[in-house]
């Protein structure tokens, strides 16, 4: 395979001309942390943005940062922990969970719209993603948003392309809004819990005034042996003393809370926010989102149709992760079926190419929506060379 890896916008231009010309699948790819999210890719050449590294524009008093696409996540974060700042949605970590290695970088942050749990709060990626460059399927650059949230006409090509997965464009440059960091952050822990009474009691704290920015339930063998329901509290020292203590008497009855921080906290909802507890296990990792009201019905009928299945629930219990074995279509007929009547989808994260290659690794759209997607994809890459099929078939 053909490996490109421009180091200027104009390069990246030129490049994808003459590989629409060739008519060539093309992969795109940041630091390949994320190569197996999607359906197996056909592609003859790979444009990577390994290249075009580096923070164009860092405004701390404005809260804005933008940096081109190939620059590695972990400098953005390095560099807004300096003036006390953080990108606002705990972008995840997909090398746990894939067994992938390199570094992950913030254009495929952008393009996967990549969260973590302070989204039930904070929003997704996409939310604070307020400026792109791309070049689109013509070769050309094309720029959107800006360094301020209102300030978009007509289509929102931002948000349009978070949540891609490369399908539509190359990223060039990316800007986001971030937010101050936290002067004290602790986790609230019941242990014990039944998944009905842990989805009940994170559908309170999140209905209070309290504020929780993260909401999970580890079933009983989800990391321990005792299950436990999480809830994060973060602002200033005083305000989250004062919470802490008024969710702890708001939810009395499901038992007296503990209450940790600093990196026993930390290393907690990282590995929430990594899923990885399934990390280096031979079983196939599905996403699945519902309401959260839904969440302990669906995981009982997958439990009963697929043998074997473990789970555990982040976003208050409106995000499952599920690992099944991944024999046969790991499990997709059975996940579909318990979650189409409660209205959920799922999106299958990790599998063997086979089974990716076989069965929806999205959730399958309607045919009116599929219309409207293939429309989409052909406006921006009419030769269809960007990711052909990762995120559908023909698509």
């Amino acid at each position: 395979m053909m490996l490109h890896t421009p180091s200027t916008e104009a390069q990246a231009c030129a490049v994808v001309a003459s590989i629409v010309a060739a008519r060539v699948p093309l992969a795109i790819r940041g630091g390949g942390t994320r190569t197996g999210l999607g359906r197996p890719d056909n592609a003859v050449s790979t444009l990577s943005s390994a290249g075009l590294t580096g923070i164009t524009l860092y405004e701390p008093a404005e809260m804005v940062i933008g940096a081109r696409a190939g620059t590695p996540l972990k400098l953005i974060e390095e560099t807004l922990a300096e003036r006390g700042q953080m990108l606002p949605f705990e972008p995840m970590d997909h090398r746990a969970v894939l067994g992938t290695e390199g570094e992950p970088t913030i254009g495929a942050v952008a393009a996967g719209n990549i969260s973590g749990p302070r989204r039930i709060n904070a929003g997704a990626a996409r939310d604070s993603l307020i400026g792109v460059r791309l070049i689109n399927g013509r070769g050309e650059l094309v720029k959107s948003g800006g360094r301020v949230m209102k300030n978009v006409t007509g289509l929102d090509l931002v948000k349009l392309v978070a949540g891609s997965f490369g399908t539509l464009g190359f990223l060039t440059e990316v800007t986001f809004r971030v937010l101050p960091r936290p002067e004290r952050v602790v986790t609230l822990i019941w242990e014990g819990l039944s998944d009905e009474a842990a989805v009940t009691l994170l559908s309170a704290a999140l209905g209070s005034p309290f504020e929780p920015m993260a909401a999970a339930h580890l079933p009983g063998g989800i990391g321990a042996d005792e299950a436990r329901t999480l809830l994060r509290l973060e602002n200033f020292t005083a305000s989250v003393g004062y919470r802490a203590a008024e969710l702890a008497r708001l939810l009395k009855r499901h038992g007296r809370p503990e209450l940790v921080e600093g990196r026993a906290s930390e290393t907690l909802w990282r590995e929430v926010r990594d899923a990885a507890v399934f990390a280096g296990t031979q079983e196939a990792v599905w996403r699945l989102s519902l309401a959260p009201s839904h969440g302990p019905r669906a995981t009982a009928a997958i439990a009963r149709a697929v043998p074997g299945a473990r789970w555990f629930y982040d976003w208050g219990g409106g995000l499952i992760w599920l690992a099944v074995p991944a024999e046969g279509d790991a499990g997709a007929a059975a996940i579909r079926a318990a979650l189409k009547p409660l209205g959920g989808h799922a999106t299958l994260v990790r599998a063997p190419d086979a089974v990716r290659a076989s069965v929806p690794v999205f959730e399958p759209l309607a045919e009116p929506l599929m219309r409207v997607s293939a429309g989409i994809k052909k406006s921006f890459d009419p030769a269809g060379v960007f990711e052909p099929g990762r995120m559908y078939a023909g698509v």
